[in-house]
């Protein structure tokens, strides 16, 4: 990746985005009706919000800091300023400046989804990455604390899980491979703190290459994603995830139209393999090309 590039491809959340609060409703999955799904051509959205909405929460990490985490970023790594932390609610355990040898904690937020009446829930592995603490917000505002199942920093995707007295409201994943560009989708996420916030936009293309890693497959989409969407979902017009909100390109580092998501059929799979064991498993070949020296020839 060139230098240039690399400081126009931003997370959508980088540790510090923030994700969509959603209310329990019905503990069964929800999926939108061909009825509902019509409806959207006609310019409607407030339906299949309201249906898949609830399932979309809000996540909340902390990370105690050393020393060389510190001096690797040459500053005290907040996300965000104590100004801002209070102005929308947000937790601010750490302050720059303190005294050496003080622990010094860093906050983030970020989004995710409800795959199951049992709390298991999609975001993105830079979100929990290093975490000491994940507590995750449902839409009625009760606060659970989850465990991390696993990471698969590969893929950007992690799975975290939650417990609740009662069955939780969910999604149902959606066939990515069946998108055609130009399909209307939405995005759910809590860009930068400001609440739970809905996009909408275009399939703009599809199997992009952003050079973020070896397996980029990115859904590309001009629903506007900013810091605070990562592990959001993306869903089409029939309320299913297709993909998982995980970075944008951007000159400045807002939404400019340029988003991607990790396409659901991807998402499964990682997912899948990290609900059994907390790990993904991959094939290798070990087969690596070389120059044929005058020495190796003879």
């Amino acid at each position: 990746m060139t230098e240039k590039s690399k400081h126009r491809l931003w997370p959508a959340l980088c540790m510090t985005t923030a994700l969509v609060a959603a209310g329990i409703a019905a503990p069964e999955s929800v999926i939108i009706s061909r009825a509902e799904a019509a409806s959207v051509q006609t310019g409607g959205y407030a339906d299949l919000v309201e249906r898949v909405a609830p399932a979309v929460v809000y996540v909340e990490v902390t990370k105690t800091l050393d020393e060389a985490d510190i001096a690797a970023s040459g500053q005290m790594p907040l996300p965000f300023s104590e100004d801002f932390a209070r102005r929308f609610g947000l937790p601010f355990p750490g302050l720059p400046g303190q005294p050496d040898g003080q622990e010094r904690r860093q906050a983030g937020v970020g989004a995710g989804f409800l795959i199951s009446a049992g709390g298991d829930i999609v975001t993105n592995a830079h979100v929990v990455e290093g975490a000491d603490e994940v507590t995750v917000t449902l839409a009625d505002g009760t606060r659970l604390p989850a465990e991390i199942v696993g990471t698969d920093p590969t893929t950007d995707l992690a799975l975290i899980r939650v417990t609740a007295d009662h069955d939780l409201p969910h999604v149902s994943w959606g066939d990515s491979a069946a998108l055609r560009v130009g399909e209307e989708v939405i995005a759910i996420g809590n860009p930068f703190g400001l609440g739970s916030t809905v996009t909408s936009g275009i399939v703009s293309a599809l199997g992009r290459d952003i050079n973020a890693g070896p397996l980029d497959d990115f859904i590309q989409t001009d629903a506007a994603i900013n810091r605070g969407n990562s592990g959001g979902p993306l869903f089409d017009a029939e309320g299913r995830v297709v993909g998982v909100n995980t970075a944008i390109i951007s000159p400045t580092g807002g939404s400019v139209g340029l988003g991607f998501a990790v396409p659901a059929r991807t998402a499964q799979q990682v997912i899948a393999d990290l609900a059994d064991d907390g790990q993904v498993a991959r094939g290798w070949l070990g087969v690596q090309i070389q120059p044929v020296t005058e020495d190796i020839a003879a």
